[in-house]
C-alpha cells in the first residue's frame, strides 16, 4: 500500500469554535496533530483546511495544507477535496483519515490503522477501537461503541447500551480507506442505520464494506468542548 495522511479540519465547530488553532503548551492543536501524523511515517501528511487561518498555522510549522470549501458537509468530502489536489493520478491507494481534534493520538496507533489495510486484503476500511475507560461508557450515548467478531472484523457500532461481561470496544474516530471504497462511501447519500444512530461509518456497512479494527491501548483525548480542551492543557504540562 502507498498511504498518504489527510487531516480534515475547520473553524466553525458548533461546541467549540476555532478549536484547530486551541493554544495547547503554545502550539496550535492542528500543528500538534499534523506533528503525530508525521511521527508515524506511514506516508506524506496534509491538512484539508477549510478556511485559510488553518492554513497559515500549518505552513508555519513547516507543513502541508490544502485549502478546501468552508462549505463542505464532512471531513470525508473535505479529505477528498483535498486528494483531488494533493494527487490527482491516484498514486496513494490508501488514505488515513485522521481528525484534526486529537492532539495526542499515538503514532503506533496510526501505524497499526495503515497496517490493516495491507495485511488483510478483505479490508474495505480500517478504523481503531480501545478498551472502555470506565463501566460508565456501556451507557452513555457518547461514546460510540463497535461490535467485533474475534478476529477483528467490525459487526455494528452503536451509541445504545451494550450489555454481558465480555469486553466493550470503544471507538476512536479514525479511518484508513482504500481509495476506491472512499469514493464509493462518498458518493452514498446517508443510509437509515447512520440516520438512526448518527454514525456515518454505518452507512459504508449498509454498502457492503468491510470494516477492520486495531486495538488501542486507551482512547486518545479527543478535544471537543472546552473541558476537553482544559484536560488536554493539562496533559500537556506533565509532558514538558
Amino acid at each position: 500500500m502507498n498511504p498518504i495522511v489527510l487531516i480534515p479540519a475547520r473553524m466553525a465547530a458548533t461546541r467549540l469554535p476555532g478549536k484547530p488553532l486551541a493554544d495547547i503548551a503554545g502550539v496550535p492543536m492542528i500543528v500538534r496533530v499534523l506533528r503525530q501524523a508525521q511521527a508515524a511515517a506511514v506516508g506524506p501528511v496534509a491538512v484539508a483546511a477549510g478556511d485559510p487561518e488553518i492554513v497559515a498555522a500549518v505552513e508555519a510549522a513547516g507543513g502541508r495544507a490544502v485549502l478546501t470549501d468552508p462549505d463542505l458537509p464532512s471531513g470525508s468530502d473535505r479529505i477528498l477535496a483535498a486528494l483531488a489536489v494533493l494527487d490527482p493520478a491516484g498514486i496513494h491507494d490508501a488514505i488515513i483519515n485522521l481528525q484534526g481534534d486529537m492532539p495526542f493520538v499515538a503514532p503506533s496507533v496510526l501505524s497499526a490503522c495503515a497496517g490493516l489495510l495491507a495485511e488483510r486484503a478483505e479490508c474495505d476500511i480500517a478504523t481503531v477501537v480501545a478498551p472502555e475507560s470506565s463501566p460508565g461508557d456501556r451507557t452513555n450515548p457518547d461514546v460510540v461503541k463497535a461490535v467485533l467478531a474475534a478476529n477483528g472484523r467490525a459487526l455494528y457500532f452503536t451509541r445504545s447500551t451494550l450489555y454481558g461481561d465480555e469486553p466493550v470496544w470503544r471507538h476512536v474516530g479514525i479511518y484508513g480507506y482504500r481509495r476506491a471504497a472512499l469514493s464509493a462511501f462518498n458518493a452514498a447519500p446517508p443510509s437509515p442505520l447512520e440516520t438512526r444512530e448518527k454514525l456515518e461509518q454505518l452507512r459504508a456497512m449498509e454498502l457492503g464494506l468491510s470494516i477492520w479494527a486495531a486495538i488501542a491501548d486507551d482512547a486518545p483525548i479527543s478535544v471537543d468542548n472546552p473541558s476537553d480542551l482544559e484536560r488536554a492543557r493539562a496533559h500537556a504540562r506533565t509532558l514538558s
